[in-house]
């Protein structure tokens, strides 16, 4: 068996580093609940399981299941690795949410985008132009060293545009992010979990990202 595959660790749950009501009003106690406990929950038990199978797929030469485990492989891992990101990109806006970036990320926003607020505007017109369900995102391209925005469908991590891309904010537009709370309005969605986004956060990755 790959060596790499066997020191594959399984994935876990992340806690929630606030209650799942601090991001009330923008996003209610409700949708965190089943948004972090049912639907990411979902996606760890079943990247476990697909990984186990996986390998013992591998040990067998079963090289038709092998084909078919990785698809489900990618969604449900995706969906982790994704949702991880995304309560990182999140807080409470007495702890900060919400709160605009700092310098060296602020001048860079302003270089790239013109403005925080056309940045904004740009990532809630790709979320809602976005079909069926995915996300948006905000990055850093590492080895063109500028900031991109863009879209990745269901459960496919930023990587996947580009391995040189690094995720600094990701907005979740399936519908279990917003529903029921703002039923079909994405758009409203979008608009509000502004006011919760951890700018400081997607600060301290960009910094990381360039040594600063």
């Amino acid at each position: 068996m790959d060596p790499n595959l066997q020191s594959l660790k399984t994935a876990v749950l992340p806690e929630l580093p606030y209650p799942y009501n601090a991001l009330e009003p923008a996003i209610s106690e409700e949708i965190m609940r089943l948004h972090h406990s049912k639907h990411h929950q979902t996606y760890v038990n079943e990247y476990n399981k697909a990984l186990e199978k996986l390998r013992c797929a591998m040990e067998e030469g079963d090289h038709s299941s092998v084909v078919k485990l990785h698809g489900l492989i990618k969604f449900n891992g995706g969906g982790h690795i994704n949702h991880a990101i995304f309560w990182k990109n999140l807080a409470p806006v007495r702890e900060g949410g919400g709160q605009p970036p700092t310098d060296p990320l602020s001048s860079s926003i302003d270089t790239h985008f013109g403005s925080l607020e056309a940045l904004m505007q740009k990532m809630n017109a790709e979320g809602i132009a976005l079909q069926g369900s995915g996300w948006v995102w905000f990055g850093l391209d590492k080895e063109l060293k500028t900031l991109v925005i863009e879209t990745t469908a269901n459960q496919d991590p930023l990587v996947t545009k580009g391995s040189n891309l690094v995720p600094l904010i990701g907005i979740d537009v399936w519908e279990h992010a917003y529903y029921p709370q703002y039923k079909n309005a994405r758009a409203e969605y979008l608009k509000n979990i502004w006011s919760v986004i951890n700018w400081k956060y997607a600060a301290e990755v960009y910094e990381r990202e360039f040594g600063l």
